[in-house]
């Protein structure tokens, strides 16, 4: 099966759940004897068009304007339109949130190639939600429609596509994660040396993820726990702020910014942790939150009712419209972490059924196709 995969972005270009998604897919798709390009913008220009890694093929082509965090690459429709790229038995492209995902659409609806959509996460981490609401009525909805499959990773998602008027066929496929690799025994980090309780965010300091909350409360919670130690993961354009608001707190001695972490590492960041917060105002089913449960650490986090379905009691939710602040749910978690670890991932959870489950689903497509 010749598959076209397009996504905004892949790992290790650029940082982030999704782009390691796109990447640990196509790698393992590979492995099975698919053959599998990526087509993608190039963020760093020294990067090659063309390249063979992990068994698959890149291309990246110019990413053009970025408006709110996404490309809109004139370069994407070109090669969509191009010599071969009929050739290909079936396209997975990546989020609907993407302009790049918006041409595969209009692709499909003036081409043969069957199109399979993965559903990342409903919002937007970069727009402003008023905005993306008004998104998810009219080209949103219309890029979904498009997709001869739709991949979600819950039945709370499915249902979410569904209320917007999506009419595509909907199929629920678990984020998945290596449950080899994340687990409580093994190796700690070097990156981490602390005495007290440690606690991690990690992800992208974009507006989505709302980093600054998980400062704010850190900030609180040393009154009641003052050798606890803050260890942020990631990069962003929000870096300075969170650097301005720890020097502002007065909180330096207790927060480190570890900058991007290979994912190699973060098993062993992970088991060097007690706590992960997560304050994001939308999510799909981060694979942050399946890894550091598999690896025993207790999570704080926004009351997404897409991943608290997932997920159970095995965290400290914090609801918006709640008495518990994040401050709260963090003291709290980090008293649990004395316990011994319970959290246990799922078997809905485990990659090498989402990378089975989503490729029987395209091998579908491509069949019904030809």
């Amino acid at each position: 099966m010749r598959i076209l995969r397009v996504a905004p972005w892949i790992y290790p270009d650029t940082k982030g759940g999704g782009d390691y998604h796109v990447h640990a897919m196509s790698r393992d798709q590979a492995k099975m004897g698919h053959d599998v390009t990526v087509l993608t913008t190039r963020e760093d220009p020294s990067l090659p068009r063309i390249e063979e890694t992990h068994g698959y093929t890149v291309i990246r082509v110019s990413p053009g304007v970025t408006l709110l965090g996404n490309d809109v690459s004139p370069a994407v429709a070109r090669y969509l339109w191009g010599v071969g790229s009929d050739d290909f038995d079936v396209m997975h492209a990546h989020s609907h949130c993407y302009f790049v995902t918006n041409l595969a659409a209009l692709k499909r609806r003036l081409g043969d190639v069957p199109l399979a959509i993965t559903n990342h996460g409903l919002y937007s981490q970069n727009a402003p939600k008023r905005l993306f609401s008004l998104y998810l009525k009219t080209i949103g909805r219309w890029t979904f429609n498009q997709a001869d499959v739709v991949f979600c990773y819950t039945d709370v998602d499915r249902k979410r596509v569904r209320d917007l008027g999506v009419n595509s066929r909907i199929e629920v496929v678990s984020n998945g994660i290596d449950t080899e690799r994340f687990t409580p025994e093994g190796p700690e980090s070097e990156f981490i040396d602390a005495d007290g309780a440690v606690v991690l965010f990690v992800g992208r300091f974009a507006e989505g993820k709302r980093p600054w909350l998980a400062v704010e409360a850190f900030a609180e919670a040393l009154e009641e726990y003052p050798n606890a130690e803050l260890y942020l993961c990631g990069e962003g354009a929000l870096r300075d702020d969170l650097e301005a608001q720890v020097r502002d707190l007065g909180i330096g001695d207790s927060v480190t910014f570890l900058g991007h972490v290979p994912y190699d590492e973060m098993p062993k960041v992970y088991r060097s942790g007690d706590v992960l917060v997560l304050p994001s105002r939308a999510e799909g089913v981060p694979r942050t939150v399946l890894e550091a449960i598999a690896s025993g650490v207790e999570i704080v986090m926004s009351d997404l009712e897409q991943v608290t379905s997932t997920i159970g009691n095995q965290s400290h939710i914090i609801a918006a419209s709640g008495d518990e602040s994040f401050t709260d749910g963090m003291i709290g978690a980090i008293g649990d972490s004395s316990e011994p670890a319970k959290q246990v991932v799922s078997g809905d959870h485990q990659w090498t059924d989402t990378v089975e489950h989503t490729t029987q689903h395209l091998q579908s497509l491509a069949e019904n196709n030809s």
